[in-house]
């Protein structure tokens, strides 16, 4: 089965910044994708994100930061991903300054408090999204239900940015 898009396809082999390999009989190149992803204090929900698109697809450059970071991942989330066999126990929360003057292909806030305070991005940015979801930090209960929220919003992440691979990217 040959492979039609244009951009190239997963099945192609990474070779560091750009896909160029023979794929079923057709030259392919695909130039790397960078995502910025951004929450409050890129301690959870964006770290979360982060992990997700990494694990969906390894052409993808994903960054995650927050407006007011952290000082730690929050460790629900950790616990969380670790379930379904992705780790974010490495990441940590960076400033979103860090990425002021980058070219990025999408900048995406996912939560209204960073949507609201998104600073001018000065770097090329080709497109600027919202997908937001309720703060998992909210929840309150004893381990087990605050555990239940914290799978709830993993899970609406993963589908939310399995559907905006497959509309923006993978299209």
């Amino acid at each position: 089965m040959d492979c039609n898009d244009k951009n190239g396809c997963s099945s192609c082999n990474n070779e560091g910044i750009v896909y160029n390999k023979k794929h079923n009989g057709c030259e392919k190149k695909f130039e790397r994708i960078r995502i910025l992803l951004i929450c409050t204090g890129n301690s959870c929900r964006s770290q979360m994100a982060e992990g997700w698109l990494r694990s969906f697809d390894e052409r993808l450059d994903v960054f995650s930061a927050g407006i007011r970071p952290e000082k730690v991942v929050n460790p629900y989330a950790v616990e969380v991903m670790k379930e379904i066999n992705i780790d974010i126990s490495q990441h940590y929360p960076k400033p979103v300054d860090l990425f002021l003057n980058n070219e990025l292909d999408f900048v995406i806030t996912l939560c209204d408090n960073a949507r609201k305070l998104c600073p001018v991005f000065l770097g090329n940015i080709k497109q600027q999204l919202h997908i937001g979801f309720d703060d998992p930090a909210d929840a309150i209960g004893n381990t087990e239900e605050i555990n239940k929220v914290y799978r709830n919003i993993r899970d609406q992440i993963g589908e939310a940015f399995y559907r905006f691979l497959m509309e923006k990217i993978d299209k």
